[in-house]
């Protein structure tokens, strides 16, 4: 049997909501560059064909950076990244110092994922139209002709109605 309605039961409550994962801004910022340092001695191998050579066609093993990312953060962290985008926002409106401190620190996390990942794109590390995509930074290309200002092309037909004798 549930509650009898109209209950007040919630204010018997010590608290409400759960506990934050991090309660200290600097804790967190450790342990994300924790994630980092780990990410970094981090390695996948690639086999690629030599190309040239007395070698030509066979194999060899490449190591390749891995990529620093937001879900990888996350698993590193224990939490989900749902759970990061919530305690975000619900930092946005609060005005204290502490609250301040985790958004300046999240703001700065999710910059070093974005330039790692653009940078090692943009040399060659990892797939350029992947990262794009991911990063939210493609080049939207389009085929479309428009019109003035945007809109539809407007056409105009002229009919002649008569031969002019000269």
């Amino acid at each position: 049997m549930g509650a009898p309605a109209g209950n007040q039961f919630w204010r018997m409550r010590a608290k409400h909501g759960r506990d934050r994962i991090f309660t200290d801004p600097d804790i967190l910022l450790k342990s994300c560059y924790e994630y980092f340092d780990f990410q970094s001695r981090q390695s996948w191998v690639k086999q690629e064909a030599v190309k040239s050579g007395e070698f030509t066609g066979q194999l060899i093993s490449i190591p390749t950076a891995s990529p620093f990312s937001v879900k990888g953060l996350c698993v590193f962290l224990g939490v989900h990244s749902k759970y990061l985008d919530e305690f975000e926002n619900n930092l946005k409106p609060k005005e204290n110092d502490l609250d301040k401190d985790f958004s300046n620190i999240i703001t700065h996390v999710r910059d070093v994922i974005f330039t790692q990942k653009s940078e090692g794109a943009t040399v060659g590390v990892y797939n350029a139209s992947i990262v794009a995509r991911e990063l939210g930074i493609s080049d939207k290309v389009s085929n479309e002709i428009t019109g003035k200002n945007g809109g539809p092309i407007q056409s105009e037909t002229k009919v002649i109605t008569g031969i002019r004798d000269e």
